[in-house]
């Protein structure tokens, strides 16, 4: 079986991606620049970097409930190395956690020509839930308002962050909930203005996600913590009585 990709090559002389040497790279481009090259085929224009670099702060890290970072400290204490740990972290990550940010921007990107109040009514009428609206802490997901500032500063607010408000509206007054633009909706809006395919819009939550995981398995690892389990307390049996044979 052979192997084809547009992505990279190695030889003798060293590693070319996307057609740049990458030992000419080092020390020109930043780590964003790299992430842009690999998905999109290109560096970022002006603007983009700033932009990218932003949706990566903002989605590092979110508190030690979230399911990725609850399980990688659960495996760290049971004696595992830090990156079967780090795995078991970006495992977790699924369509109920860092999964909206896929959804939506397939959301945004196949409908953005059409009306946001038919397409919301539409998922409503079909019970669907849309994912990037609403959070379950927050009634305006604070970090929305700075990650579209940053995106019209620059000038790369374009007609999917547009949609998405207007979806947000729509939502909030079809459903009379609270169900604003969380900062999947927010990330997958940027993306998806900046050209990439909502089949690559779940990586730009694992990757800057990966490096909070990564903060949490250290510190697990380094808190002397051994095997962590629930508390019997707070488990409940919902079985059938004890039975005999």
């Amino acid at each position: 079986m052979k192997w084809n990709t547009k992505i990279s090559k190695v030889t003798e002389k060293g590693a070319v991606v996307r057609g740049y040497d990458v030992s000419a790279l080092i020390g020109k481009i930043t780590f964003t620049d790299m992430i842009c090259l690999l998905l999109k085929d290109e560096l970022p224009k002006k603007g983009e970097r700033e932009l990218l670099d932003a949706v990566f702060v903002s989605a590092a890290e979110h508190g030690i409930q979230v399911p990725s970072v609850t399980a990688s400290r659960i495996v760290q204490s049971a004696g595992n190395s830090i990156n079967t740990s780090v795995a078991a972290g970006v495992l977790a990550i699924g369509d109920h956690h860092g999964g909206a940010v896929e959804q939506a921007a397939k959301l945004f990107q196949e409908n953005v020509s059409k009306s946001a109040s038919g397409v919301v009514s539409e998922r409503l009428a079909r019970k669907e839930r849309l994912g990037g609206f609403g959070h379950k802490h927050y009634d305006q997901d604070p970090r929305v308002v700075p990650l579209f500032a940053l995106a019209v500063k620059h000038k790369l607010a374009g007609k999917h962050i547009t949609f998405a408000k207007d979806v947000d509206k729509e939502l909030c007054s079809q459903s009379k909930k609270t169900l604003h633009l969380n900062i999947d909706g927010a990330i997958a809006a940027i993306i998806s203005d900046l050209g990439f395919s909502w089949q690559s819009a779940r990586v730009f939550f694992i990757i800057p996600r990966t490096a909070g995981i990564a903060a949490h398995v250290v510190e697990e690892r380094m808190s002397g913590e051994v095997y962590r389990r629930e508390d019997d307390s707070n488990v409940t049996y919902s079985g059938p009585a004890e039975r005999k044979l």
